[in-house]
């Protein structure tokens, strides 16, 4: 099954990524600060056009999988970050989501807008009972953007991954359907494809 693009909020523009986004994909992932809370380091051109082509999947994920979009502010027509849902469980319903902006936007609320829109989609389109949020606990940008979601902070695990060479600390966050209805008012119709 195929989402129906491009969604889109009051200012951005959630699409398919392709690759002819290939450049601002390097950009944004050979961005040193962009990649420090990830679980890799700065990609070369290759690494990224690698790494782009595994993401350009159109299909919606099933168990375990992941779908990514790329993200444009409305009339600049170019690729400010990019969004990301797992799919989690099907026994639970649960999915998650995940999101990379370039810094150059960082602080004008897209990032929130962006997930907010991944958040419905799992809820309102995909039929989720629970979409959940997971980071570095340093991240206190990214921690800021899934509160601002009105999600709740579930777990603080200490030293449970070694990333980059260090074992560092991981937050959890999640927010439940009825939880989100209460927040966000009625459900947003999303259009599938076969």
């Amino acid at each position: 099954m195929r989402l129906v693009y491009p969604l889109t909020t009051d200012r951005l523009i959630i699409r398919a990524l392709t690759p002819d986004d290939v450049e601002r994909h390097h950009a944004l992932f050979s961005d040193p600060d962009v990649v420090r809370y990830l679980y890799f380091g700065p990609f070369d051109r290759p690494a990224a056009q690698d790494h782009l082509a595994r993401r350009s999947i159109v299909e919606l994920p099933g168990e375990g999988g992941w779908i990514n979009f790329g993200v444009e502010a409305k009339g600049e027509g170019v690729l400010i970050g990019e969004l990301a849902m797992g799919f989690i469980s099907s026994t639970h319903a649960h999915f998650e989501v995940g999101y990379v902006f370039d810094p150059t936007y960082a602080g004008l609320g897209y990032a929130t807008e962006g997930a907010a829109m991944i958040v419905e989609l799992a809820f309102s389109g995909l039929g989720a009972h629970r979409v959940s949020g997971r980071l570095d606990a340093r991240n206190t940008a990214s921690a800021r953007v899934l509160e601002k979601l009105g999600m709740r902070r579930e777990a603080h695990f200490l030293e449970n991954e070694y990333v980059k060479g260090e074992w560092t600390d991981e937050l959890v966050y999640a927010v439940l359907a009825p939880e989100w209805r209460a927040m966000r008012g009625p459900a947003t119709e999303f259009e599938f494809a076969e």
